[in-house]
């Protein structure tokens, strides 16, 4: 049963559900019957491989008048960039660190089961009032196999984009770590840089500049500093897989620190819950 829109996925509206047989809320997508299916069925077909505590739980899917609906778990506080907006707040270095280290978990079940998500940005990570994040939204991941072990189609959101991807090079997992590194600026700053240009123009840029940095370094310590510069390698094959990343001390100070973040959406969700109900562009 259908309670209320939270979201628009990358394809199709994202809606709070309660399952009629467990009486749990769920998360539902809704992809119209005169939609492209294919994107969905991508999702569908990754999530179901998934079995990982930082990667949101798919629980099925069904035709219903025609639509496909992907039933999953409902992170109640939305995503992280829901809870920023709707609370109208940039977050902390502790709090980004324990995002960054439970999308990093994610990172690497996800890239160990050779699927990269292509994706990342902190409209697709998923918090609960437990304080636990969770990746999300797998509509334009994608496999590799060993014999085609990397992809070269342009996916993703531009401003998050790693440069290899944007110039249709050969990439692999390394793409979701830039496009980490720039969720962490996100997360710092309310906005990835360049997020005021014409994507287009941002594009052209990407590859042909110096990596972005934060733009008040001195403010962050050097820990972040330094997770973002390795994070925002331009060469892919001199940027460090989700396993080194984990060991980095800006990462492992947001080992155990779900408190933090359960306090931050604790105290945010009647903000969260009350900006769900004004009409705007909700993304999830």
């Amino acid at each position: 049963m259908v309670q209320e829109k939270i979201g628009e996925g990358s394809f199709g509206s994202v809606y709070r559900a309660i399952d009629n047989k467990t009486g749990q809320n769920v998360a539902v997508k809704i992809l119209p019957s005169d939609s492209d299916m294919s994107p969905l069925e991508r999702e569908i077909e990754i999530l179901k491989q998934c079995d990982s505590p930082y990667i949101v739980r798919y629980l099925g899917s069904y035709i219903k008048d025609n639509d496909l609906w992907i039933s999953m778990e409902y992170c109640n506080a939305g995503s992280v960039s829901d809870v920023m907006e709707a609370m109208n707040i940039t977050l902390d270095e502790d709090q980004i660190s324990s995002i960054c280290r439970a999308a990093l978990c994610g990172l690497e079940y996800l890239h160990g089961q050779r699927k990269i998500h292509r994706d990342i940005k902190a409209a697709n990570i998923m918090l609960n009032d437990k304080g636990e994040a969770k990746l999300a939204d797998f509509g334009v991941a994608a496999r590799y196999s060993s014999t085609y072990s990397k992809r070269n189609t342009v996916v993703g959101t531009p401003f998050w984009m790693a440069p290899e991807v944007i110039q249709m090079a050969d990439y692999d997992g390394l793409a979701d770590i830039w496009s980490l590194g720039i969720t962490a600026i996100e997360m710092a700053e309310g906005a990835p840089p360049r997020a005021d240009m014409h994507p287009f123009r941002a594009i052209f840029l990407i590859p042909k500049s110096e990596p972005p940095t934060l733009k008040e370094p001195e403010r962050w310590s050097p820990e972040f500093n330094e997770f973002l510069s390795m994070c925002l390698e331009k060469d892919p094959s001199l940027r460090p897989n989700p396993t080194h990343l984990l060991q980095h001390p800006f990462v492992k100070k947001g080992e155990n620190k779900h408190n933090l973040l359960a306090s931050l959406v604790q105290d945010g969700l009647a903000a969260i819950n009350k900006w769900r109900l004004q009409p705007n562009e909700q993304s999830g």
